[in-house]
Order: structure tokens, then C-alpha cells, then sequence
């Protein structure tokens, strides 16, 4: 491993969400060379530059032959901390350690299954490889493969951490004209507008709801798609009223907790709302490109990095 981000979700595994596997080696977003390789590993050689995903792409089953979904059958998303063979590649002390996903990126190495690991061009800056790991391509995969964002069209986003900022821009490279960005820490206005966001809203500078202030902006008509990066649950509900009735949509990206209440009010009048799992990108097909637009500096992460630490450090940051 070269380089490793921080990442909610990992604040959440360290919490026991959302099986409480302990130890476990946190992480996963990065970036690393291949070291070696065991029988059966095509298309990789030592020094290649690459990227762990959590998400697989085989190519050959039913789900990666479809534009339906991005989840692999033939690899599935893992939750439980184990690899696909149900054995863990790391210990501490004679324990058992369990992984993040289907990787442990806060670490000096890893062990990872070949079809969870995307080869990366070796100019790619190494903050912007481990970022495009996870969060920031998260929002962007779900303006472009979940939502569709259509030219013209109003977006709210709820949250401006690394995977809003994603949204944001992949709003605004689709054609969106309104973009909405809400938070309650003034100082991710900045962050919102670096990436394209058009308003800000803090809720905690007006009496009104949230989706009030939103169809304030929308001419009281609501936002095309909102896209919810929290996971907090009354911002969920909140999401889905901010969007126009009949046509509304809404992506769910954050998780706080496992079971939320639904104003499903909210959604009998027409509106969708979509669960999303990394964004809806097939790791192999889609991560290239979104490598190509910022090799290409159509996308520019440098507002996502705020400052670099040892791993031997990380205990006394």
C-alpha cells in the first residue's frame, strides 16, 4: 500500500456496523503496487500500479452482462469481514484479523482477491488514486449510472463530505443547472462550490425544513433528484419531499443505521427512491473513465486533500 483515505464507512465498521467483527484492520480506499502474485492471477505483473475495490466486475455473470446493477454474483459484495473462501489473510497475534470489505487498506500490505483489483495508469497522482477509490467516485457514479442526471435538470445534495463533492460535480458534468448543496458546517460552502454547486443551504440558519428551503430555491416546485450521502434518517425523509412530486428521485448513498422510519406519503405521490452501492459503477468498465477525466483534468481533487500522515502516526493524529 502507497496511500489510504479515511472514509465514513470506516468509522462505522469501527463501530460494529454492520456485523461487529473485531479485530479489524480498517480501510478501504487506496492505492498500491503489486508485490506478487499467486497461481491462477492473469493480466497483473509486479509494479503495477493498482487500486483495491469492494466491488467486483467478472464480466461474465448475469448482473455484470446487464446494465442493470454493479453487483458481481460470481464475487459478491462482503460484509463479514472474510474472504471469499471464508478465510481472513491476516492475524495479530495468533488471532484472527478481519478485513474491511474484501480489503484492509490501512496497512503496510494486503492480500486481495485479483478480481477486486483495478490496474490504474502509473502517472495517476496518488492522492487522486486512493480518493477515486471510493467516496468521491460514489457520488459521481450515482449522478451518471443511477440517477441519469438529465441536461438542465435540479439536484439537492444532502451532506458535503467526499461523496456529495462527487455528486456535485457529476451533477454539474451532466448538465445540471441548479445544484444544491446542504450542510450545517459553514465551511463546506467553499468545498460545494470548488465542485460546482450553484446554492448553499445550512439548516441551521432558518426555522424552515430543509425541503421548504429547498423548494424556496426550485420555485416551490422541488429539485429533480436529491441525492442522500448521510444515512441520517430524518435527512432521508427530508430528501425525498425536497424532490417534485410524480417525478422526484431519489438516490440513498449513506448509512447510519439499519432500519430508518419512511414517510411513504412521501413516495406514493409518485416519487423513487433507489439504493446505491458504490455508486452503481461496474469497477472495470467505470473507473477508467473517471481516471481519464481527472488525468484529463476534468476533474480536479486537489480540494479533497487536506493533509497526509504516516500510518504510524495515525494514533497520535
Amino acid at each position: 500500500m502507497l496511500y489510504a483515505s479515511v472514509c465514513r464507512t470506516d468509522l462505522l465498521f469501527a463501530n460494529g456496523f454492520p456485523i461487529p467483527a473485531f479485530p479489524r484492520v480498517m480501510g478501504h480506499e487506496g492505492v498500491g503496487v503489486v508485490e506478487s502474485f499467486g497461481e491462477g492471477v492473469t493480466g497483473l505483473r509486479e509494479g503495477d500500479l493498482v487500486i483495491p475495490a469492494y466491488i467486483a466486475e467478472c464480466k461474465t455473470c448475469e448482473t455484470c452482462m446487464s446494465e442493470k446493477t454493479n453487483l458481481c454474483l460470481k464475487y459478491p459484495l462482503s460484509y463479514n469481514g472474510l474472504m471469499l473462501d471464508g478465510s481472513s489473510r491476516m492475524s495479530i497475534r495468533g488471532q484472527t484479523a478481519y478485513h474491511a470489505f474484501s480489503c484492509s487498506t490501512w496497512c503496510q500490505y494486503l492480500v486481495i482477491n485479483v478480481n477486486f483489483l483495478i490496474k490504474i495508469d502509473p502517472k495517476t497522482p496518488l492522492p487522486d488514486a486512493s480518493f477515486l477509490s471510493c467516496g468521491f467516485s460514489i457520488g459521481y457514479g450515482a449522478t451518471w449510472k443511477e440517477a441519469m442526471v438529465k441536461n438542465g435538470s435540479s439536484v439537492a445534495v444532502f451532506g458535503l463530505g467526499a461523496v456529495a463533492l462527487g455528486a456535485i460535480k457529476g451533477a454539474k458534468s451532466h448538465g445540471a443547472i441548479k445544484v444544491i448543496g446542504i450542510d450545517n458546517n459553514p465551511m463546506k460552502a467553499a468545498k460545494g462550490r470548488a465542485f460546482g454547486m450553484t446554492d448553499f443551504i445550512n439548516p441551521e440558519e432558518s426555522d424552515k425544513s430543509i425541503a421548504e428551503l429547498v423548494k424556496d430555491l426550485t420555485a416551490g416546485m422541488g429539485v429533480d433528484y436529491s441525492f442522500e450521502c448521510t444515512g441520517v434518517p430524518p435527512l432521508i425523509n427530508q430528501a425525498i419531499q425536497s424532490t417534485k412530486l410524480g417525478t422526484g428521485k431519489i438516490i440513498q448513498m449513506g448509512v447510519e443505521e439499519p432500519n430508518v422510519n419512511i414517510n411513504i406519503i412521501g413516495l406514493l405521490v409518485g416519487r423513487t427512491l433507489k439504493g446505491s452501492i458504490f455508486g452503481g459503477l461496474k469497477a472495470k468498465t467505470d473507473l477508467p473513465i473517471i481516471y481519464s477525466k481527472c488525468k484529463n483534468r476534468e476533474i480536479q481533487l486537489d480540494e479533497l486533500l487536506s493533509h497526509e500522515i504516516k500510518l504510524e502516526d495515525v494514533d497520535s493524529f
